[in-house]
């Protein structure tokens, strides 16, 4: 008798994990953000964060969920009033349906909260890494692991994607929006660019540089630095350079050429014609002029 083989249908095939965590924060929590080219969730045990997500920004309250895209920009942190605790899950997922969790935040049953504890729980069998540790980039397999313990985080992450699916429960992330979280977001990456320009002022970045240090888009990133400084960034990264150079011009230690290459300008004469629409005088003008004894 002849049998036909049914090869079973996947919708959400997860192939590599990239990293499980539970973590156990102080009601001053920050994380700065971070981007990758992976899928990752959260969720929120107990307490609440402030999250943004590209350039969304909104609450995560307990037993809500939020994952981040590929290539999503995303940081979170606490509110100052209650310590959060938080689940965190990375892994690779190139299936279409993913797409379901994009701009979502998700309320939790049960089925999924227990899949969800069997995940880490299986972690923690599988890996010998801690799981409260932010930094981890790289999972370590335990040597006497219990059998089946990878494929079982597997298939409890895959099985919750599913429910989730099935129940097409979520809120679009657009209805949560807060501009006081995106704000505050703003000026502390704002703050952050600006540190980084200091750090480099003698060297030669570029605004591609800045982009990917702050994994902000082109177009974003030029809005909100305008918006909370008044100059673009490489501008204020110009004037930057331009104080510096005052500064050494007062100090007396270096000539005009050193400071010149120091700062790392591909000429004196590109130096000096910098300074002069900087400032309105030369470099020679600068080092004789009042203002400098001031």
């Amino acid at each position: 008798m002849d049998y036909t083989k049914t090869i079973l249908r996947e919708y959400l095939v997860i192939k590599k994990i990239v990293t499980v965590h539970y973590f156990e924060f102080a009601k001053n929590y920050i994380f700065e953000g971070e981007k990758h080219d992976f899928w990752e969730l959260l969720y929120v045990d107990k307490g609440e964060v402030e999250v943004m997500s590209d350039i969304h920004g909104y609450k995560l309250k307990q037993g809500e969920m939020i994952f981040h895209k590929p290539n999503q920009f995303h940081n979170e942190w606490a509110n100052g009033k209650v310590a959060p605790n938080l689940v965190v899950i990375s892994f690779e997922c190139k299936s279409k349906e993913m797409e379901f969790f994009a701009n979502k935040i998700i309320s939790i049953g049960n089925n999924e909260k227990n899949l969800l504890a069997q995940v880490i729980r299986e972690a923690k069998t599988a890996f010998k890494s801690r799981l409260d540790d932010s930094l981890l980039k790289k999972l370590d397999r335990r040597d006497n692991a219990e059998f089946g313990c990878e494929q079982l985080i597997k298939i409890h992450l895959e099985q919750m994607l599913i429910l989730l699916i099935r129940k097409g429960t979520g809120i679009v992330i657009e209805s949560r929006l807060s501009s006081a979280i995106k704000e505050r977001s703003d000026e502390d990456m704002t703050k952050k660019i600006i540190n980084y320009l200091l750090y480099h002022v003698t060297d030669n970045i570029n605004f591609e540089d800045v982009c990917r240090y702050s994994y902000i888009g082109r177009t974003n990133l030029k809005i909100m630095f305008k918006e909370h400084t008044g100059k673009s960034v490489m501008e204020y990264y110009k004037n930057l350079k331009i104080e510096e150079a005052k500064k050494m011009i007062r100090e007396g230690l270096n000539n005009f050429t050193e400071i010149s290459e120091l700062l790392s300008y591909t000429s004196i004469h590109y130096f000096s014609r910098h300074f002069k629409k900087a400032t309105d005088m030369t470099p020679s003008e600068y080092a004789s002029s009042v203002q400098i004894k001031i």
